[in-house]
């Protein structure tokens, strides 16, 4: 499959891409290449290949993760150290709606 300039044009428009007489040639080329790749990838062979949402899955396996614990994080004072007001383990902000 491969487009015309006239295509390329529409593209641009739509995606709302300004480009140059040079730059349509460039984008056709480009994505006339794009196409050819896919053409070739249609022509593979993929009957009884599971498909993969990932990786590897034995990197998935392999993964170490922290139990979901919630916890209130217990580092109020460093976090507010140099906040510019403070009232008790909270930033003071000045009052918006009277």
């Amino acid at each position: 499959m491969s487009l015309d300039t006239a295509t390329i044009r529409r593209i641009a428009s739509l995606a709302r891409i300004r480009l140059d007489e040079s730059e349509v040639q460039q984008a056709q080329a480009e994505i006339n290449g794009i196409l050819g790749w896919i053409e070739q990838l249609q022509e593979v062979e993929t009957e009884g290949v599971e498909p993969m949402a990932g990786g590897s899955p034995v990197a998935q396996a392999r993964a170490r993760l922290r139990p979901d614990v919630v916890t209130d994080g217990g580092q109020a004072d460093a976090i507010l150290a140099n906040a510019p007001d403070r009232q008790g383990e909270y930033f003071g902000v000045p009052k918006v709606v009277e």
